[in-house]
């Protein structure tokens, strides 16, 4: 999303910053404009501020949750119940700080997920965030044991399907599909949706094709 330690081209703050004169100031030259992040390799929508003012309301409406955030994974494992909540805290794995983990006295952090498709080992969650906490998602569907399809960091990449569809595995298969926000100036309530990406789509393709002949047989 912005340049950090050894990434200093090629981000989304380098592009914006080629078409648009300036970005808000609040998070410095690093990350101008950044109102939340997604992490590497995960797909869909974010939200910029283009001045000061909007990234204010916006930090605000994160704060205060009236901001709505959902997501999509292709997760392992199968689940019993239709939906549930994961709340539990995250900060630094105390054995690898590069990664995060749940650990006690981490900061608060709630996921709530449904189960929109179950396939022969896999299912496809819907999700919404109450928090906004690094790595969140999949850090969270990990600790109950199911990560997501690709994500070699927390779990997942382990399974024979994973194996055969490298070439369609491109980081955890996450995407953010839905925004719901108040715009910081007229007020007006405001939704967006971003389409799945053509190997997550692809991903699902084979995995319901898969699960159809398992139930034939």
């Amino acid at each position: 999303v912005h340049p950090s330690s050894g990434v200093y081209t090629g981000t989304l703050v380098n592009a914006l910053l080629y078409h648009l004169s300036s970005l808000s100031t609040i998070n410095g030259e690093i990350r101008p404009g950044i109102v939340h992040r997604l992490d590497k390799d995960t797909s869909g929508l974010l939200v910029i501020a283009k001045n000061d003012f909007a990234h204010v309301k916006l930090s605000e409406g994160l704060k205060t949750h009236s901001i709505d955030r959902e997501y999509k994974a292709i997760v392992t494992g199968c689940f019993r119940a239709d939906e549930g909540t994961i709340d539990k805290p995250i900060g630094r794995n105390p054995k690898d700080r590069k990664k995060m983990a749940v650990v006690a006295g981490g900061r608060p952090a709630v996921t709530h997920y449904r189960v929109a498709e179950r396939f022969d080992g896999f299912a496809l969650l819907e999700m919404k965030l109450e928090t906004g906490r690094t790595h969140q998602i999949r850090v969270h569907l990990s600790s109950i044991g199911h990560p997501i399809l690709g994500d070699t960091v927390y779990g997942g990449g382990k399974t024979k399907f994973e194996k055969q569809n490298d070439g369609l595995i491109s980081g955890q298969a996450l995407h953010a599909w839905r925004l719901t926000l108040t715009h910081p100036r007229s007020g007006e309530l405001m939704h967006f949706e971003s389409a799945l990406p053509g190997n997550f789509e692809a991903l699902l393709c084979k995995l319901r094709i898969a699960a159809h002949t398992v139930g034939e047989l």
